[in-house]
Formats: C-alpha cells, structure tokens, sequence
C-alpha cells in the first residue's frame, strides 16, 4: 500500500479524498519534524518513531570485501507496539471490518515526555553549532566590511593619483604651448626696430634734400 492507497482506504471515515489526504499528509509531517528534533514519537498499541544516533565504524564493502570507514550519522527507527506485533504474529486476531483497536497515547507521549540523555546531548551540540555558526557569520560580515572599506580608499586614493596625473598633463601643456608662442613674439619685437631705422634714413635722405 502506498500513500494514494492509504488516503482512498480512509477517505470514506474522514469526510472525502481531500480531508483524507489533508490528515496523512498532518500525521506524516508532524511524526517526521518531531523525530528530526530529536522527541520520541510514541503511538500506544502502534508502536514509536524515534532518532537514534550512531558512532562512527568501520565496516566492509560486501562487493568488494574492503574495510571502508563509515561517519557518526543519524537514523530514524520505528518500534512495534505490543498490540501491532500481536496481530502481526497472528497471536490476536483482527476484527471484522472494524478499526483496530489502539489505545489513546498519553498526554504528552506525541512530543517524547522527559528527553533522554542522548536527546538532551544532541539539542546541546545543535545549540552550540548553531551559537558557531551565528559567530562565524558575524565575523565574515566584519571581514566583508573591512575589505569593503578598503576597496573604497583604494578607489579614492587611485582617483586622486588619476586626478594628479590629469592635471600634470594639462600643466606640461601648458608651458609647451607658452615656449612655442614665445620665441614668435620675440621676433615681432626685433623687426619693430627695424622699420624705424627706415623711417630715419627716408627722413634724413629729405634733409638733404633740402640742404641741396
């Protein structure tokens, strides 16, 4: 039986297709947080789910016959009730086109009662992973914000080099363009003179002219 299979075997109890695939759906969700967060779901007559931590081994490859290493991990498991394996045995019989007879959990079973030992140990490794991780985005953060500041004075401190070279140029410019530009107004001084010294002779010569 599948997950469509067991919402067609309810629907008719429960209302409808939808209502039936809707309280799976809860069930299943509700059974697998619990586990993942380490609390023992127990079912009275059914049976419990529950987290189970194991150590890292050694073990062999059945292919290969190799020793391969294998890491600490985690594994859900399910526990039969009593009453589920009585009827599994056949040692109880199932009643005729009625519900199974489970009893009702106790108050507090659904979320595990008092954590265990292994529980409690596996919160606090999760709580201090989560406190190193918080730490270490914080200070990934602070680097990024240095680096960041960094990047900046790099950027304005090349500006201003870029800035400095700039107006260097413009200046060297600057003084090219006078020292062509000077030599030309010498020559304009030098001929002035020139042009009076023809204005002297041409007033002499009419002197003695005159004389004459």
């Amino acid at each position: 039986m599948n997950k469509a299979q067991l919402v067609e075997a309810i629907a008719d109890k429960v209302g409808g297709r939808q209502q039936a695939a809707e309280a799976v759906d809860a069930v299943l969700d509700a059974i697998v947080r619990a586990v993942v967060g380490g609390d023992r779901v127990s079912v009275t007559g059914f049976g419990s789910f529950e987290k189970v931590d194991r150590p890292a081994r050694y073990a062999r490859n059945p292919q290969t016959g190799e020793r391969v290493r294998v890491k600490k991990t985690s594994v859900p498991r399910f526990r039969a009730g009593q009453g589920f394996k009585d009827l599994v045995s056949g040692s109880k019989k199932l009643p005729r086109g009625g519900e199974v007879a489970v009893k009702k959990a106790p108050k507090g079973s659904l979320s595990g009662g008092a954590p265990s030992r292994t529980t409690a140990k596996a919160a606090a490794k999760k709580a201090t992973a989560r406190k190193a991780a918080v730490k270490k985005a914080a200070v990934k953060k602070t680097v990024a914000k240095k680096v960041a500041a960094k990047k900046a004075v790099k950027k304005t401190a090349a500006k201003k080099v870029a800035a400095k070279k700039v107006a260097a140029k413009k200046t060297a410019a600057k003084k090219a363009t006078a020292k062509k530009t000077a030599p030309a107004k010498k020559a304009t001084a030098k001929k002035a003179p020139a042009r009076k010294t023809t204005a002297r002779k041409t007033t002499a010569k009419k002197t003695t002219a005159r004389k004459k």
